[in-house]
């Protein structure tokens, strides 16, 4: 990116405003803009501060909105087949993401993560492994902070670890981490990318720009990873990892051991009963996590060690301190109340996810689900309910669907909730003592929520006023 370049970012939420900032700091001129013509321009304007070379536009772009526009930075929100884009592309702008401005911009190493399922734990376990090698580490994207609010304070001796999406990578162009990981791919997100065969396409160029000196992670047991790994076509060396096969190299299991195999020869990494993570998807996250790291140098001593120190993290909710394993809103355990435990999946947002938080619950279930329809099917999900769910509570838009699915395979304890707080009473209800009440609803959150930790923040408030 020129730094004199005058350039409309599009989209004033996390993403956006750190990628005007940004662009702003490198001396850059700013048109910012939203397609929500209510929002408060002073309250927008003061996310970015005081710059003489900021404009905002809200509601319906114009032609003469773009006069001078060079380049257009785009928030992973907003579909390439919007009537915004087509305007931009009329004007022949060039459109690049929040994620390739960053690259762009940024210096040192780059680790970059993504998959259907499992993202942000692996990308945060990778970034505490790195840690404990590397003085400066930068853990970035959909986990927590935007790559591009990193970028001003990196050094070449930096290393960052980033969450990648789908919407993100539809947009890069030199994007080029040394070590990717795709860790599955499950459908999702059809209702933007249409179609499964765009949506793998999607995820797969993660490796678009790795070179031979690069590596990728993938995950032997995904057919479609592992075909596109022994396609012969990628340039970057494969590290496989897998829970259910034995592997000659790579990392693999033996028992209830994750081990790391060269030329058939295994090295124990770590017993699973001594990690805090739980399920086979979790086993899945620390072996991708373990294969980035040891590919960046780290020992594996050290590996195994940060891997069993993964302890829970503290959040507070109402003044209380709760603690869960792993990252929030992923199988968050929120507490226990007359011997029922609860468990927020809020970031279950699609039916593969959900599969695995009822696969880790160790007892019955009152599963609370439903919210924004992704075009998503569940018959894999309703499937795993027998022998595990005693109830199901549903809630949102996805409700008659998810409900007509369930009695098309049998099941029929079905309840609608009206809202999360109705659910969450409803599930006290009707819990018995050893039971477990798991949000994990397998859809998106944007029917009835901003986002899946606004939807995770109000059922962990419900649990607590129980």
């Amino acid at each position: 990116m020129n730094q004199s370049q005058k350039v409309l970012v599009a989209g004033t939420g996390i993403s956006g405003i750190a990628a005007a900032k940004l662009i702003l700091d490198k001396g850059g001129e700013v048109v910012l803009y939203d397609g929500n013509a209510g929002l408060n321009p002073e309250e927008v304007k003061a996310k970015v501060g005081d710059n003489a070379k900021l404009s905002l536009v809200l509601g319906e772009i114009k032609r003469s909105d773009l006069l001078g526009v060079e380049l257009c930075v785009i928030s992973p929100g907003i579909p390439l087949d919007s009537p915004f884009v087509a305007v931009v592309d009329e004007a022949k702008i060039p459109i690049i993401g929040e994620l390739e401005l960053a690259y762009q911009s940024s210096l040192g190493r780059l680790l970059a993560i993504t998959g259907t399922n499992g993202k942000t734990t692996t990308t945060a376990l990778t970034g505490e492994i790195l840690k404990a090698q590397f003085e400066d580490v930068y853990v970035v994207g959909n986990i927590g902070e935007p790559y591009t609010a990193k970028v001003e304070t990196m050094t070449a001796e930096s290393v960052t670890v980033a969450e990648v999406s789908s919407f993100q990578l539809e947009t890069i162009l030199d994007f080029r981490p040394e070590v990717s990981a795709i860790l599955n791919i499950t459908p999702d997100h059809l209702n933007r990318h249409k179609t499964m065969e765009n949506y793998i396409q999607i995820k797969e160029a993660i490796t678009l720009n790795q070179t031979e000196e690069d590596a990728v992670v993938l995950n032997y047991d995904d057919p479609v990873l592992r075909e596109f790994g022994e396609s012969g076509e990628l340039k970057p060396r494969v590290i496989w990892f897998s829970s259910r096969e034995k592997l000659k190299d790579g990392f693999c299991m033996n028992g209830d051991t994750i081990v790391y195999c060269k030329s058939g020869r295994e090295t124990p990494v770590i017993n699973v009963h001594s990690m805090h993570l739980l399920g086979r998807h979790n086993y899945e996250n620390v072996m991708a996590a373990a294969a980035m790291s040891m590919q960046m140098g780290v020992p594996l001593e050290k590996i195994t060690q940060v891997i069993r120190d993964f302890r829970p993290v503290e959040h507070r909710i109402r003044g209380v301190a709760r603690t869960f394993s792993g990252v929030e809103h992923r199988m968050e355990f929120v507490r226990e109340l007359g011997g029922v435990k609860y468990y927020n999946d809020s970031k279950g947002t699609n039916p593969d996810a959900a599969i695995q938080a009822l696969r880790a619950m160790p007892g019955p279930t009152i599963l609370i689900a439903g919210g924004y329809d992704k075009n998503s099917e569940y018959d894999d999900w309703v499937a795993e309910f027998e022998g595990k769910v005693r109830y199901l509570i549903l809630i949102g838009q996805t409700r008659d669907k998810i409900a007509a699915c369930a009695k098309k395979h049998g099941f029929t304890e079905i309840m609608y909730a009206e809202d999360l707080p109705e659910a969450v009473q409803v599930s006290a209800v009707y819990a018995d003592t050893g039971d477990y009440v798991l949000l994990s609803p397998a859809c998106a959150s944007w029917d009835m929520f901003k986002s899946f930790e606004e939807r995770g923040e109000i059922f962990k408030e419900c649990v607590m006023n129980l």
